[in-house]
Order: C-alpha cells, then sequence, then structure tokens
C-alpha cells in the first residue's frame, strides 16, 4: 500500500495547469525516452492501474504506458495517432489518476486502430476492442490535455465537479 500512495503522490491532479497542455511529439525513442518509459512503467505497477501518461507525470513528451489486464505487461507507446475509430459507441465507467475518487461514465468508439512508436522506436499498429480501446483513447486524451470530465455528459461532469469542490 506504501508503494501505491508513493506512486499516486507523483501524479499531477487535476487543477494542475499542466493536465491542460498538449504534449509534444518526441523527434526520436533514445536512451532518454526508455529512461522515462521504463520510470512510468514502475510507477503504473506501484500505483496499480491501467494507464500513465507522461503529462500526468508534469512532462510534455507524447508518451503513455498502459495495461488491459491488472497482472497482464505493460505497454509502452510513443507518438500515438488514432488511425481509425469505430462508429459504434460504448459507454463506460472510468477512472483517473489525476482525479483521484471520482469514476464517470465515458462514452467512446467501441474499436480503433492506433499508430505509433514502441520503446525501441520501432513503428506499431494497435488494433483495440474493449477494454483496451478505452484504455489507449483515455491516454491519448491526457496527451492532448483532455480529461474524462470534458468527455462526459453535461450532467455527470456537474455532478463530479461538485463532488471535487466538496472535497
Amino acid at each position: 500500500m506504501a508503494r501505491r500512495e508513493a506512486a499516486l503522490a507523483q501524479v499531477r491532479k487535476y487543477g494542475d495547469p499542466v493536465l491542460r497542455e498538449r504534449a509534444r511529439p518526441l523527434p526520436a525513442v533514445d536512451a532518454a525516452v526508455r529512461r522515462q518509459i521504463a520510470q512510468m512503467r514502475r510507477l503504473l505497477e506501484d500505483a496499480m492501474e491501467a494507464g500513465l501518461a507522461a503529462t500526468q507525470l508534469g512532462i510534455l513528451n507524447r508518451v503513455f504506458v498502459y495495461r488491459v489486464d491488472p497482472d497482464g505487461p505493460i505497454h509502452a507507446v510513443v507518438n500515438p495517432e488514432l488511425e481509425w475509430v469505430d462508429t459504434d459507441v460504448e459507454v463506460g465507467e472510468e477512472g483517473c489518476l489525476s482525479i483521484p475518487g471520482i469514476w464517470i461514465e465515458v462514452p467512446r468508439p467501441a474499436r480503433v486502430q492506433m499508430r505509433a512508436l514502441d520503446e525501441q522506436g520501432e513503428p506499431v499498429v494497435i488494433d483495440a476492442d474493449m477494454p483496451e480501446a478505452r484504455v489507449l483513447q483515455h491516454e491519448l486524451d491526457h496527451l492532448d490535455g483532455v480529461l474524462t470530465l470534458d468527455r462526459a455528459e453535461p450532467a455527470a461532469r456537474r455532478a463530479a465537479l461538485r463532488e471535487l469542490r466538496r472535497r
């Protein structure tokens, strides 16, 4: 539990202006980027969560790490771009390390195709269905300065904001 709390303490929280910044594409995946990915992977493992974007650590690089299953491998994605999104939309509950304790219904395309680089700098194409598609879109949103609150229906967003103010 102490490792989880220490990891979560490093994550920027709602209201921090860096969470609204658009991350910069990286010109290359070099040793510094691989060190950043290794740090993010350790933090995600310690936090016991599904995804972590560099912007959540105050780093404006287009990098995120994620996993689909709690015990599954952690994947790294550099310079991600959505190539294709399904017209079918699924609404599902999402939490966010940057908005602790708030779970909100968010509509997302049910299937996506993402193009990116892996941590070796090799091109990858990820074809994802739910729940992986949700995690990819959530983390990509972070790199664009978008939070789950921005994707929620207005009534759900208002309720979540009231809860945040109450705390």
